[in-house]
């Protein structure tokens, strides 16, 4: 039976943790994701679980924990953000490379510096082509139901790459929502067992993880790594469609938002959707034909999907909380550009970079920004990258 109660993003996360029951948790606390492994060693204090909670010096060396653990054949998940996460960088692309199916609950926050720990994308963006699946939460509902299929898709044999489950710092870890949760009984039958195919405690069958790799093999082990992140968008989409069977709450790689007959559109991730929503509930009141993509899985990117799905679009404004500093906009801006590039050429796109260290995102922004995609239309401009919510000189 499906229980109604009210709780934060964080406490979300660690209700499906509880229920997940992982044999290993690994973590250092950094703000916003402090709370996740508090609450998990509370638990563990009060019998809840059985995992083997590991308090470590640094968010290195949770991660390399994480990597150990995996590799002896067991679940193993961490949480962290920002700064924690730039720590980890060496071992992320280690967890990948080796193929190990590790769940990881980010909380973003912006990089240093200046010194922030309000919410943008800086810290996972900067680890998007590190080789991690990538899912992304509206919510603490969002939060709690990804962090319920993180397993089922990482440990997939097609798949076996790690994972990191997404959400806004202080917007969804702390704030409290209501949220639907399930009970344990059919969140586990959910998951299932987990029974690796290779891990180190097999006397009867050796295996290497993460042996130097000379040239005459590394190559084909990322070609192998580059076919596995192209085969988890079946198993994303099949697992969120057990899901939504088991469970009646459904997800895709994106959510479309009165999208049937848009001819304008935001294309946004995360938290910041739901103000979106409500400022293209407004426009179509007063008769724009406005709309919302909100992406929910970054890796793999769905790019043949998503440029299907803006096809009738005559503007979009592709929205980044984070800044690529290439000169040339956000990491999201890039990826959908490139995907609709030879497709979809007569929409015109602009690229907004918002949010950056907490800045508020209104509704107010957005209907300026569908007004700057009807002067884009009309000729008026031709600006391909803006920042919204900065004080002018």
């Amino acid at each position: 039976m499906t229980i109604k109660d009210r709780m934060s993003g964080n406490q979300a996360i660690a209700t499906a943790i509880r229920q997940i029951n992982p044999d290993v948790i690994a973590a250092f606390p950094i703000t916003p994701s402090t709370e996740i492994p508090q609450f998990v060693s509370s638990m563990k204090a009060e019998g809840l679980v059985d995992t083997e909670f590991i308090a470590v010096e640094s968010e290195h060396s949770a991660m390399s924990a994480c990597i150990g653990a995996s590799a002896a054949g067991v679940r193993a998940m961490t949480a962290t953000s920002s700064a924690g996460m730039a720590l980890m960088y060496e071992l992320l692309y280690v967890a990948a490379s080796d193929r190990l199916p590790i769940v990881l609950a980010a909380v973003n926050r912006a990089l240093t510096g200046p010194i922030n720990i309000n919410a943008d994308h800086s810290d996972s963006m900067g680890a998007r082509d590190s080789g991690w699946i990538q899912i992304y939460s509206e919510n603490a509902q969002e939060a709690y139901d990804n962090m319920l299929m993180a397993h089922r898709i990482a440990e997939d044999p097609a798949v076996s790459l790690p994972v990191m489950i997404c959400q806004d710092g202080f917007i969804t870890s702390h704030a409290i929502e209501n949220i639907l949760i399930e009970e344990d009984a059919p969140v586990r039958a959910f998951i299932g067992e987990y029974v690796p195919v290779h891990h180190l405690l097999q006397p009867d069958k050796s295996v290497g993880v993460g042996p130097y790799s000379i040239s005459a093999f590394y190559m084909e082990m990322k070609r192998a790594q580059f076919e596995a992140m192209r085969n988890a968008r079946a198993v994303i989409r099949k697992v969120s469609d057990d899901f939504g069977a088991k469970f009646g709450r459904q997800y895709g790689m994106f959510e479309e938002y009165r999208m049937e007959d848009a001819e304008l559109a935001v294309l946004l991730m995360s938290s910041s959707a739901g103000t979106g929503k409500d400022a293209v509930d407004a426009l179509r009141e007063q008769g724009v034909k406005a709309g919302l993509v909100k992406l929910r899985v970054f890796r793999p990117f769905p790019a043949e999907d998503l440029a299907f799905a803006l096809k009738d679009l005559k503007a979009l404004a592709i929205m980044d909380k984070s800044d690529g500093f290439s000169g040339n906009g956000g990491p999201l801006g890039a990826e959908v550009r490139a995907a609709i590039y030879g497709v979809h050429d007569g929409i015109k796109t602009i690229n907004y970079v918002y949010g950056l260290g907490g800045r508020d995102i209104r509704v107010d922004d957005f209907f300026t920004i569908f007004g700057v995609l009807e002067e884009l239309l009309d000729g008026r401009t031709t600006d391909r990258v803006r920042h919204i919510g900065v004080r002018e000189k």
